[in-house]
C-alpha cells in the first residue's frame, strides 16, 4: 500500500511541478526555469539528506558510473516536460509521458536491464500498452472521429409540435 501511495503522490507532483515550471518558463525561459527548479531541489534535498540520512553523501565507490547520469536525466526530464506542456498542454503531455515510461519500464523488466530480475513480457502487458496508446489517440483525436460524437436531435419549437 505504501508503494501505491508514493506512486500516486509522484504522479501528482510530476503533473503539478511541470505546470508550475511551464508557467515560470514564460517569464525566465525554459533553461532559466530548469536551473531554478533543480537548484531549489538541490537545496531541499540537501536539507532533507542531512536530517534523515546517516550515510556519507559522496560514498560513491561501488556505484556503476553510468548511474551517475541520472542527474542529467533529471535536467532533460524537467526541460522536456516543460516544453511538451507548453506545446501540447498538460493532459496530452502527461499521457504520452506515461505511455513512454511504461514502455521503457517494460523493456527494462523484460530484459532484466540495470540488475533487475527479468520479468516476462506477456500478451496482457502488450494489450495494456496498446489500450493506453489507443486511449491517448482517442483523447487527443476524439473530436475528429464522427462515431465518438453524440448526435443531437434538432430542437423543435412549440409551433412545429402543434402542426
Amino acid at each position: 500500500m505504501t508503494g501505491i501511495f508514493f506512486s500516486i503522490l509522484a504522479g501528482i507532483m510530476i503533473s503539478t511541478q511541470n505546470i508550475f515550471n511551464t508557467r515560470m518558463s514564460g517569464k525566465i525561459g525554459s533553461w532559466g526555469s530548469t536551473t531554478v527548479v533543480l537548484g531549489l531541489g538541490l537545496i531541499a534535498s540537501l536539507l532533507v539528506f542531512t536530517i534523515v540520512e546517516d550515510t556519507p553523501l559522496f560514498a560513491l565507490s561501488g556505484i556503476n558510473p553510468i548511474f551517475l547520469l541520472s542527474g542529467v536525466f533529471g535536467v532533460t526530464l524537467v526541460y522536456c516536460l516543460m516544453r511538451g506542456m507548453a506545446i501540447l498542454g498538460p493532459a496530452y503531455t502527461v499521457s504520452i509521458t506515461m505511455v513512454s515510461q511504461l514502455a521503457v519500464a517494460s523493456t527494462i523488466d523484460t530484459f532484466g536491464l540495470f540488475h533487475f530480475e527479468p520479468v516476462p513480457f506477456t500478451w496482457t502487458k502488450a494489450l495494456g500498452l496498446s489500450i493506453l496508446m489507443a486511449g491517448i489517440l482517442i483523447f487527443k483525436l476524439g473530436h475528429r472521429i464522427p462515431a465518438l460524437h453524440r448526435q443531437e436531435k434538432p430542437k423543435q419549437t412549440y409551433a412545429q409540435e402543434a402542426k
